[in-house]
């Protein structure tokens, strides 16, 4: 992806700040910065811009339990303002500002302090190819050159701490102001790039740099209450209980904050007492594994059985199987139970061990 061309601005430079990244917080610093400019701000503190890297950050680290970094400052800042404030990982925004504006813990404060020791300064050495070395570590040198050089994406204030400021110039503002959405855009694209590499087992990543939208299961629960409604199906979590429709909601056996989709064969019917509980943990897979085949295969021969339920699952196919793999292994006529659980298992099971490396937990039934 390229962003625009400027006759006057050293565009190219731009393209590659975010080059050789070890930690994320040039990213979300710079991607901060263009959110203030998005909203014509010319002058942000430095508290303003770290405060949106938080929001940035925050489902990304509370609900994907993605990797920003081996030593992330960032990451590390999500967890201590959640661990104190107590906002859930779907937070709205303006939650999350207002209890970072609230603050007085002074390890969040202090973890702040640490994120603008070098990112502000350093995010411009790109720029200016005359600073090698330890002058990189002198931010009086760096600031001073950067406020006398016009070619500089910003300036910095008098402020000390996190008061201090940065002002962006004439001709930067112009263009990341005119241009926002195709530089934002290559942000994103920057960002997902970074993510891929410090998660690599991790699906779905560029589902999982913002909050999810309205996930649509319409056609996947028609299916399973049609299922449900034909023949006595028991809720996998709960020993003895059959399901009913009357309280059917539809669980992702590994958790969607890790998959990041709505395949069939990761959805199960419980209710939504368990659904609640288990919320984004995983099931144990000795225990469930084995029921949730009980149920998968059960479903799989209803659709061979039930005109009804056939027509269901080919409308719902079109949503919710979206791979060859398992549209042969799993929904062709004739598959064996023994067959069924082998293509199952490598299905599931390889995603299920990585949101486990990721930090996923395990879920009790009574947690």
């Amino acid at each position: 992806m390229y962003l625009p061309p400027s006759e006057h601005l050293a565009v190219d430079t731009l393209s590659g700040i975010f080059s050789d990244m070890s930690e994320s917080y040039k990213i979300f610093w710079f991607n901060s910065i263009l959110q203030g400019i998005a909203s014509g701000h010319v002058r942000q503190t430095f508290d303003e811009i770290i405060n949106r890297m938080v929001v940035d950050a925050w489902y990304m680290v509370t609900e994907y339990h993605l990797n920003l970094g081996p030593s992330d400052g960032l990451e590390k800042l999500v967890h201590t303002v959640q661990a104190e404030t107590g906002l859930p990982s779907n937070a709205k925004e303006q939650d999350i500002l207002a209890s970072l504006g609230e603050n007085t813990n002074k390890e969040i404060s202090n973890l702040k302090k640490r994120l603008i020791l070098f990112v502000p300064y350093r995010l411009q050495v790109p720029f200016m190819k005359d600073i090698r070395g330890k002058m990189l570590e002198n931010h009086a040198v760096l600031r001073e050159r950067i406020n006398s050089d016009e070619s500089m994406i910003y300036s910095f204030g008098d402020g000390k701490g996190l008061s201090n400021t940065i002002e962006v110039s004439t001709d930067w503002m112009d263009y990341l102001y005119t241009n926002n959405a195709i530089v934002s855009g290559w942000v994103e694209l920057c960002m997902i790039k970074y993510l891929q590499r410090r998660n690599p087992s991790v699906p779905g990543l560029a589902d999982k740099i913002r909050p999810p939208e309205v996930r649509k299961l319409k056609k996947a629960k028609d299916f399973w209450n049609a299922v449900v409604d034909y023949t006595p199906v028991e809720n996998i979590y709960i020993p003895g209980q059959m399901m009913s429709t009357a309280d059917l909601s539809l669980d992702h056996f590994v958790p969607w904050s890790f998959v990041a989709h709505d395949e069939l064969w990761n959805l199960v019917p419980t209710t939504k007492a368990i659904n609640s509980s288990k919320s984004n943990d995983l099931p144990n897979w000795e225990v469930f594994f084995p029921k949730l085949v009980e149920t998968e295969y059960k479903a799989y021969q209803t659709i061979w059985e039930a005109d009804k339920i056939h027509e269901l699952f080919d409308r719902c196919a079109k949503e919710h199987v979206n791979s060859n793999e398992a549209m042969t292994g799993l929904y062709r006529p004739g598959i064996t139970k023994d067959e069924y659980v082998v293509h199952l298992v490598n299905l599931l099971w390889p995603t299920y061990q990585a949101a486990k490396n990721q930090g996923f937990m395990e879920w009790h039934l009574g947690t």
